[in-house]
């Protein structure tokens, strides 16, 4: 029976993972293994070809398999004693060449623990660093298919990836988002700790996408209460739990479940429109929809005069619909919702994204 990673990130603290250029393990010993092996068939070789400069106390001379044994309890510092050194060449030898090798075994057999160590005090002050620049961020509390997808629109909207920090109680998820270039924290987004880890209370907007709705309401009351300047956009799976989410302090709320369910239906009855629908959708290639500022020509002029389509003013932070009558005439400070139409995005043979243009 598989372990929820709700519950399992409920009892254990919260843990930051930020962007990194993972390494394997196994290759990193493999290369650490054959440098030791390397510096010994270099010492066997060195012993052997002066072996008539050694005494064997057991008598006889040197063999290959003596020179082995000797190189390997000699690099080792085991150093039994039973074959030594005995001509001038010899002792030289192992001055100049068999210490430094001794010493470089050494290093490497305790260069994993040294790596492991640095790479634990290079990981905090990465991690100390980051808390105390994150500032104005962008925090998305789940890393599901919702998640994902506003990271996507966020970047290509040209959000740096620095600037979005997620939370996800599933390690995995959180290691995933780590190794796309975004910082994240494992643990349940519903706890006030978890939040301030993720410098809730210094965030500019806050994206709520947990997969249940009732986890969405927990998480969006938390916010609010770390931050009640922040922006939280929320994402619901029934219309009925809108209303839950808008007394706890989302600023904007999404059904998901309806969206869907109105596309179909679009895309069914009327299949053009749908067509329309879904490639607005798709952030970033095809129709698009752009929210800029009302550049000083355009002040004192009709809607219909812009050289876009213009659907909608912001003003006074208010959404005026392209035919209400107070659309026009463009005011200075307004800011306008257009149509925009960019080169279509097709896949290449590698699996990026090429422009049709």
């Amino acid at each position: 029976m598989k372990s929820d990673p709700r519950a399992v990130a409920a009892v254990r603290p919260p843990r930051l993972l930020l962007p990194s250029v993972s390494r394997s393990p196994l290759r990193a010993v493999a290369q650490r293994v054959v440098f030791a092996v390397v510096l010994l068939l270099a010492v066997v070789a060195v012993v052997y070809a002066d072996r008539d400069g050694y005494r064997d106390t057991a008598g006889g001379p040197l063999s290959l398999l003596d020179a082995f044994y000797y190189a390997t309890v000699t690099i080792t510092t085991t150093g039994y004693g039973d074959i030594t050194p005995v001509t001038a060449t010899a002792r030289l030898v192992n001055i100049v060449f068999v210490t430094p090798v001794r010493v470089l075994f050494i290093i490497v057999l305790v260069g994993t623990t040294l790596e492991v160590l640095a790479q634990r005090t290079r990981e905090e002050w990465r991690q100390a660093r980051w808390r105390n620049r994150v500032r104005d961020h962008i925090v998305v509390a789940g890393y599901g298919t919702k998640g994902r997808s506003a990271i996507e629109t966020l970047l290509r909207t040209g959000v740096a990836s620095d600037a979005i920090v997620v939370v996800d109680p599933d390690p995995k998820a959180v290691e995933e988002a780590a190794n796309a270039g975004i910082a994240g924290i494992v643990g349940d987004a519903t706890r006030n700790v978890v939040q301030r880890r993720a410098a809730v209370p210094l965030a500019k907007e806050i994206v709520v996408a947990a997969s249940r709705d009732d986890t969405a309401v927990l998480i969006t009351l938390t916010a609010r209460e770390l931050n009640p300047s922040a922006r939280i956009q929320a994402a619901v799976r029934e219309s009925e739990n809108a209303s839950l989410l808008r007394q706890s302090g989302a600023d904007r709320v999404v059904t998901s479940s309806e969206a869907a369910g109105r596309l179909l239906g679009v895309s069914t009855s009327r299949p053009h429109v749908g067509d329309v629908l879904a490639d607005l959708v798709e952030h970033g290639s095809g129709l698009d929809l752009a929210e800029r500022a009302a550049r000083p020509d355009e002040a004192g002029r009709a809607i219909g005069e812009v050289g876009e389509p213009v659907l909608a003013v912001v003003r006074d932070d208010r959404t005026l619909a392209f035919d209400d009558p107070d659309c026009s005439p463009i005011r200075p400070g307004d800011r306008l919702i257009v149509a925009r139409s960019l080169p279509r995005l097709r896949p290449s043979g590698d699996g990026r994204e090429e422009s049709d243009s």
